[in-house]
């Protein structure tokens, strides 16, 4: 999320799954799409159908690869060498698409003096701090007129999600350019001496990839760009699960931007989320650093002592960031009703502050330290809901083994998972790590409704709300989620009621007079989505984010969704799809835009790239912005339009600034603050990599966070020999997630019945394993037993000159259900 975020200014896929129809090449990277969104592939299906080249880079041949026209096994982990040598390709051999990256990016930007490259320092950015492990990103900044003075520190506590985390680009004036490229600092220069050691041979080296393949597919791709064509990634967690992630999508980004493959039919970047509603836990979130619609939570400091000194830190003074006082005091109203004024700050004081990391990782590893670490509370009692983290986490073995810590445990779900009966035959208890008896855990267990026996709404991969029915009553004791979540919260502001501290104050103030129904008091989900979308003082619903204001006289949840709902129309319900986008099927956030930066659609001057391409465009009759989708922008602001002195908002940015979010309104190819590991992606090995980096003497990523302690040991890299072979974990399309809605249904079970470990057949010789036999996989966590699976599926590769072998393993089997197996995500390390 992150690297979309800095880059375009939103942590949301840019297309929707039916634009891949109109994609001339389609690249899937960190996915097996086909067997893991088999609804979504039907139109890269489409997209071939119509002539389109499908290509799949991936370390096994999946059923993805068999439906593509180019496949490449490569090493995984590599991701950034294949995708920065594209890179190098498009710049060394001129297939830019330089009328769309000069208007509509920052490559003509120019940086500091002061700004060292990893060329420069082999590895490591300039700014540097081996003592903090962290960078200052001051000369990263643009060569400027005028600028604020600028907090370049990259703080540890936030974890990147929201906004661009009081990014301080955002506070630079008039930033020089130069529209020829040609100037030595501008960022196209700095970014082609920076990929220039990413060839077609060092991908050979480090990704396993033959030089020849890989230049076939990088033509073939990097030729769906211009006027006339445009080509897609699709990417999902086979690139974010990595210690280098964020950066991985960075360069897949830099690389739409160089060929003006965003915000045009057929182009962008598909985020594959990997359930139903991730999107929607994101937007609305359950990750710590955020308060909904990416809005940053504040820390512990001066900066967020008051709502003005947050707002300074944290506001834009152009682009729709501008506007942060409007949608956080709106979303205080939402929460705190009339109990939010002006005189407090409509409650900002109320919310908590972030004080360290607060991520899953985080409370985990403080959970297994039963005393707490050094400063720290120990954690009590945990909530697990739609989630089975004793299967489905990093080092569940460590995780199982933190949930005997707590005083209690609350689990809701639809059955017995391996969380929920941790206590009695997790293979820590079977094995005698842990009695039972001794575990002093009280688990409450919940029965859970399933989708079908509530109302709601899923956010999905294209930022698309569809709302779904009810359709059968959930048996017994079964309850929605947000029955369980409003009858606690119910009971608890009934006992802050009778408890007048301070600290009580937000609780008391909280709005949560939710209409309930029903024999069982459900609350009306409608009528949550009606408060998420918002209100006006009067209660009149708005139909838009662009009519929230500062002053506490609107209301909204979230505003990133506000426009789902109209007077008396739920959109979210709405079946009635139009046109090649989707429209009247759900609402795509923001403002039912399907294709985000669609300004980028036409040229600076308003007209379509080509008749082939076009999407909006300026229509002068109509003072405004027409065509197949909502504009991602001012829909009567004219091409021509300059922004006069001391505009501010949305007014600051010209006609032709595509990317809205930023306060320059271009596309960041260099991102000059905000991202914890450099201003451009290079290429770290894994954590526990077997392989010495080829392409820099820095081993790993310098401002990774490793969580190395005795009980999430690391393998010695690079080269430790006791783990020679690298290990890829994945999805089947028979299984969901950790398993516990998937291996207790009788006709999946079926179809996936038993943990199987892919091997090469070369590495099946080597090891003495036949097919069908069990064999022993071990890291430095732990071993399992899977069964061996030999495939040509899996090959051999030669990395640096030798032979390296990758295992893959499915991680959906535990030890409950009608089928059975050894926990994968015991061997994965927290890193």
């Amino acid at each position: 999320m992150p690297g979309l975020g800095t880059t375009f200014g939103r942590g949301g896929a840019t297309t929707a799954q039916q634009d891949l129809q109109h994609a001339d090449a389609i690249l899937i990277m960190g996915s097996s799409m086909a067997e893991n969104h088999p609804v979504g592939f039907r139109w890269v299906i489409k997209a071939r159908e119509k002539g389109a080249t499908v290509i799949h880079v991936d370390p096994r041949f999946t059923r993805t690869s068999a439906m593509a026209d180019m496949w490449a096994p490569i090493r995984a982990g590599s991701d950034i060498v294949f995708l920065g040598a594209m890179v190098n390709h498009v710049l060394a051999n001129g297939l830019d698409f330089r009328e769309y990256i000069v208007p509509y990016t920052n490559a003509a930007t120019i940086i500091t003096r002061d700004f060292r490259d990893t060329e420069e320092l082999d590895g490591l950015f300039s700014g540097w701090d081996p003592a903090t492990r962290s960078y200052s990103a001051e000369s990263w900044a643009y060569e400027a007129e005028e600028h604020a003075d600028l907090d370049t520190a990259q703080e540890d506590v936030r974890g990147g999600h929201g906004k661009d985390q009081g990014d301080d680009t955002s506070k630079i004036e008039h930033p020089h350019r130069d529209p020829t490229l040609q100037h030595p600092r501008c960022v196209f220069q700095i970014l082609k001496r920076h990929y220039t050691r990413y060839t077609p041979e060092m991908v050979e080296q480090v990704c396993g990839v033959p030089r020849d393949a890989f230049l076939r597919i990088a033509d073939a791709f990097c030729r769906a760009s211009g006027p006339e064509r445009t080509g897609a990634i699709c990417y999902a967690v086979g690139w974010t699960q990595h210690s280098t992630g964020v950066q991985i999508i960075r360069t897949a980004a830099i690389l739409q931007l160089l060929l003006g493959n965003v915000g045009r039919p057929g182009g962008g970047i598909l985020a594959l989320r990997g359930h139903a509603s991730i999107q929607g836990s994101t937007d609305i979130p359950t990750l710590y650093d955020i308060l909904p619609g990416y809005i940053p939570m504040p820390a512990f400091g001066a900066e967020s002592s008051s709502l003005p000194d947050y707002l300074r830190k944290h506001s834009s003074n152009a682009g729709w960031w501008s506007h942060l006082d409007a949608f956080l005091v709106s979303l205080l109203k939402a929460w705190y009703g009339d109990k939010a004024t002006a005189d407090n700050d409509y409650g900002f004081g109320w919310l908590p502050r972030i004080s360290g990391d607060h991520s899953h990782f985080g409370y985990w590893l403080q959970m297994a330290d039963s005393q707490g670490a050094a400063g720290q509370t120990p954690i009590e009692g945990l909530f697990v809901m739609g989630q089975n983290p004793a299967v489905g986490a990093p080092n569940a073995r460590l995780e199982r083994r933190a949930m005997a810590n707590l005083k209690w445990l609350v689990v809701r779900e639809l059955v017995e998972t391996e969380t929920a009966t941790f206590w009695l035959d997790s293979p820590e208890v079977q094995r005698g790590e842990l009695r039972t008896e001794e575990i002093g855990t009280e688990v409450f267990f919940f029965a859970a409704a399933a989708h079908a026996e509530k109302d709601g709404c899923f956010t999905n991969t294209q930022r698309l709300l569809q709302w779904h029915e009810k359709a059968v009553d959930a048996p017994g004791d079964a309850r929605s989620e947000a029955w369980f979540v409003y009858h606690l919260g119910r009971r608890l502001k009934a006992r802050a009621a009778l408890d007048g501290r301070p600290r009580n104050d937000g609780l008391r103030a909280l709005t949560w007079d939710y209409a309930t129904g029903g024999r069982h008091a459900e609350p009306e989900i409608d009528a949550v989505l009606r408060e998420i979308n918002g209100h006006a003082a009067d209660g009149a619903v708005i139909d838009g984010f662009r009519l929230l204001q500062n002053d506490g006289s609107t209301s909204c949840g979230c505003w990133i969704y506000s426009g789902v709902y109209e007077a008396g129309r739920n959109r979210a319900r709405e079946r009635n799809a139009t046109g090649a986008y989707g429209h009247g099927w759900g609402y795509s956030w923001p403002a039912d835009r399907r294709i985000l930066y669609n300004r980028a659609s036409a040229r600076p001057d308003g007209t379509p790239w080509s008749e082939r391409k076009k999407l909006i465009w300026w229509d002068e009759s109509k003072r405004s912005w027409v065509g197949n989708d909502n504009p991602d922008f001012s829909r009567d602001k004219a091409p021509d339009y300059v922004p006069p002195e001391g505009a501010s908002g949305d007014a600051a940015l010209r006609g032709d600034a595509p990317f809205v979010m930023h306060p320059d309104g271009v596309g960041w190819i260099w991102v000059a603050s905000g991202l914890k590991d450099g201003p451009l992606p290079a290429h770290y090995e894994p954590l526990e990599s077997p392989v010495r980096n080829p392409v820099y003497s820095r081993q790993d990523n310098p401002a990774a966070d490793p969580k190395k302690r005795p009980d999430n040991a690391y393998a010695d890299s690079p080269g430790d020999p006791r783990y020679p072979h690298v290990l890829t974990t994945y999805r089947l399309t028979e299984h969901h997630t950790a398993g516990g809605m998937s291996r207790t249904l009788s006709h999946l079970a079926e179809l996936q019945p038993e943990l199987f470990a892919e091997i090469s057949p070369e590495l099946a010789s080597e090891i003495g394993a036949r097919n069908g036999e069990m064999i022993t996989i071990a890291t430095p966590r732990g071993e399992i037993q899977a069964r061996a699976l030999v495939t040509p599926r899996m090959r051999p590769m030669t990395i640096n000159g030798r032979t390296l072998h990758q295992v893959g393993l499915p991680y959906h089997f535990g030890g409950r259900g009608l089928v059975k197996g050894d926990v994968v995500n015991d061997l994965v390390a927290i890193s």
